[in-house]
């Protein structure tokens, strides 16, 4: 199977290990072991005492009924467990595209979302959201796409990299113009818990029947070194991915499984946690927005990333290039998320450590 250079990831492998400041992460700062175990209280004899073999194939019942908790609709039945959001993604596209099939993709997004079904021989339509629009999707322009040959619409909420959150009411219209053309819906929700606001956004599996909602412990709970996700989904999607499941998974590993299991059941301790962290760092980005007459953004409402648009003649490759070798500060050009002179930041990390690199990125930006 040919598919496409992924962009973002590729951009990862070349610069992170040589950046000083780090703009580019999309996570929380991390938790410890020993920080999880505080939060949670848990008793480290139950983790010492397990024996390392593969576990519940399709995830622990523990795990599960954690994770239906996140939603209003789910059980047990309607969850399997995948290494990260990213497996879950890819599990669910091969488990229902096959080569003809119509599907809409709304960017920017994660390149998952359109070069899988692209790879598999789909024919892929995209939608691009605008920042005129408030980078969320224009549903006039997004029901001419979607025909009555559309197999499935992929997008994520809220978004990576805008930082956009698609409020309820949308997300409604949304399933309403996929149900016209019985067109499955797969919203990868791994931000989904960090809304600025504090009010958790409705997933696509509690409101559409054919609803597929991909999440991850990674953002959300800080733990992306576990590397476990999940896939939340009508019982007949869930059969058709764990068909599939059988031949790159087996199950995840029975430590991942434990670990997520505490975070899960601690949502709002970690949740909480997180959104202080989130918050501070936002703060230091609106304020070095308001001062850098360089850059212009709409501010996020969710997650851990802003969009940042510039006005300097140099294209988001060359700009992010330059930016790192002269200064160290390494940010992600927009154009790895198919929109050029733009530039994902993260702010979710030390707020410190950000306030320090967008200082040096604004006195670099002076003298280009």
């Amino acid at each position: 199977m040919k598919i496409d250079n992924f962009k973002v990831e590729e951009w990862f492998n070349m610069y992170e290990s040589d950046a000083i400041y780090d703009l580019a992460d999309t996570c929380v700062e991390s938790l410890s072991i020993n920080e999880l175990l505080k939060i949670t209280g848990a008793d480290t004899d139950e983790i010492c005492s397990r024996r390392l073999n593969y576990g519940d194939i399709h995830g622990s019942s523990r795990l599960k009924n954690a994770i239906c908790s996140m939603y209003q609709n789910q059980n047990a039945d309607n969850i399997t467990i995948t290494h990260g959001a990213i497996g879950a993604n890819q599990l669910a596209m091969l488990s229902l595209i096959e080569r003809g099939d119509s599907v809409v993709s709304i960017i920017p997004t994660y390149q998952q979302h359109y070069s899988i079904p692209k790879s598999i021989g789909a024919n892929v339509k995209t939608l691009f959201l605008k920042e005129e629009n408030n980078w969320l999707p224009d549903l006039n322009a997004f029901e001419k796409l979607v025909g009555i040959d559309t197999k499935i619409i992929c997008m994520n909420n809220p978004n990576n990299p805008t930082g956009s959150v698609i409020p309820d009411e949308m997300l409604y219209k949304i399933a309403e113009i996929a149900r016209k053309s019985n067109a499955y819906i797969l919203c990868d929700e791994v931000y989904r818990g960090l809304e600025h606001n504090g009010q958790i956004s409705k997933s696509i599996a509690d409101i559409y029947e054919k609803g597929i909602s991909t999440g991850s412990v990674s953002k959300v709970f800080s733990l992306a070194g576990l590397r476990l996700g999940w896939i939340a989904a009508s019982k007949d999607v869930i059969a058709e991915v764990n068909h599939q499941r059988e031949y790159n998974t087996i199950s995840v590993g029975i430590l991942d499984d434990f670990f997520a299991s505490l975070a899960i059941e601690n949502k709002d301790k970690i949740i909480k946690r997180n959104l202080i962290k989130i918050l501070e760092g936002k703060k230091v980005l609106t304020d070095w927005l308001k001062n850098e007459s360089y850059c212009h953004c709409i501010v996020p409402q969710g997650g851990t990333t802003a969009f940042v648009g510039y006005d300097i003649n140099l294209s988001s490759v060359d700009l992010c290039q330059k930016l790192q070798q002269d200064t160290g500060v390494m940010i992600l050009p927009g154009e790895t998320m198919e929109l050029d002179k733009y530039l994902r930041i993260g702010f979710g990390n030390n707020p410190d450590k950000l306030k320090t690199a967008l200082n040096i990125f604004s006195d670099w930006l002076k003298i280009q």
